[in-house]
């Protein structure tokens, strides 16, 4: 398991990260979501090692993070890392041999890897002449290579298309079925919710939210929707309820608590032709916007 704990970055005046903490356990997919520049890639460097910490630190099963622990993380950085002039077969053999396999095997293993995702015609071409989807399955592969203890991912569905993100999103549910933790960014929060264990929400530097989706929408604001054969505007001024959106027999509320919910109700069936009371459960993504200000 990776537990981060209070990890801080300054860089100059600025505070890149302050107090960030969480964890990533064994066998789980956790999605790291947040806007631009909120910190996100910046943790994933300092939990690589690519950048100290000004404070904090991170544990691999309750012990320091060293060296020797965090080569054995797959890593894919949001820019590519691959070199653009060097042919994409041969480039993940060598990334294959650092991560300590015999060249046969990394070979092997990279060619499985590049026609199991449609690249098996594309062995000896240049990194440059792929196209970006197909640039992005190469990085992701290289993260892979090496039997890794643990996944970092920053941003690994940026540029692929439905196919693709079917494909990748196996070839990491095969890796933590293995008990291997994954850690990834992106802004796709639809694909966050749909794949992930656990998420994490960064902002400013700071997370704001943490848990699995039904934990967060249990968090999230009470509200529903009440539509009836009637205009609705008598629901404005109701005491312990806040208005949202109403559009003449349609009402969207937010209420104080469950109790001034069931009496708004009984309230719209005294008056006849209610056709629906709904909870309305919010998306990660109007999560994140109520989280994120």
């Amino acid at each position: 398991m990776l537990e981060v704990k209070n990890l801080t970055r300054r860089f100059g005046d600025v505070l890149a990260t302050d107090g960030v903490t969480f964890e990533v356990p064994e066998g789980r997919m956790v999605g790291f979501v947040g806007g631009n520049g909120a910190g996100k890639t910046t943790t994933m460097r300092m939990i690589m090692g690519v950048l100290a910490p000004s404070e904090g630190e991170v544990l691999w099963d309750g012990r320091p993070a060293g060296r020797d622990v965090r080569t054995r993380f797959g890593y894919m950085p949001e820019e590519r890392g691959l070199y653009p002039k060097q042919p994409v077969l041969g480039q993940l053999t060598y990334l294959g041999q650092l991560h300590g396999m015999s060249a046969a095997d990394a070979r092997a293993r990279s060619t499985d890897l590049l026609e199991r995702f449609g690249l098996g015609e594309r062995l000896k071409s240049k990194v440059e002449e792929l196209s970006l989807g197909n640039q992005q399955r190469a990085q992701i592969i290289a993260s892979v290579l090496g039997d890794p203890l643990m996944l970092v991912l920053d941003e690994p569905f940026s540029g692929l298309d439905p196919a693709a993100v079917d494909q990748m999103s196996e070839l990491l549910r095969e890796h933590t079925s293995r008990g291997v933790p994954v850690l990834f960014s992106s802004h796709q929060l639809d694909l966050v919710d749909r794949l992930c264990d656990s998420i994490v929400v960064l902002h400013h530097g700071k997370v704001v939210a943490r848990g699995t989706s039904e934990e967060l929408r249990a968090n999230a604001p009470l509200r529903y929707r009440l539509t009836t054969t009637n205009d609705t505007g008598w629901v404005r001024g109701t005491p312990g309820i806040e208005v949202i959106d109403l559009d003449g027999p349609s009402v969207l509320i937010q209420p104080e608590s469950e109790a001034v919910a069931e009496r708004l109700l009984a309230d719209a069936v005294a008056r006849g032709g209610v056709r629906e009371f709904s909870r309305i459960r919010p998306t990660l993504s109007e999560i994140y916007r109520e989280v994120a200000v």
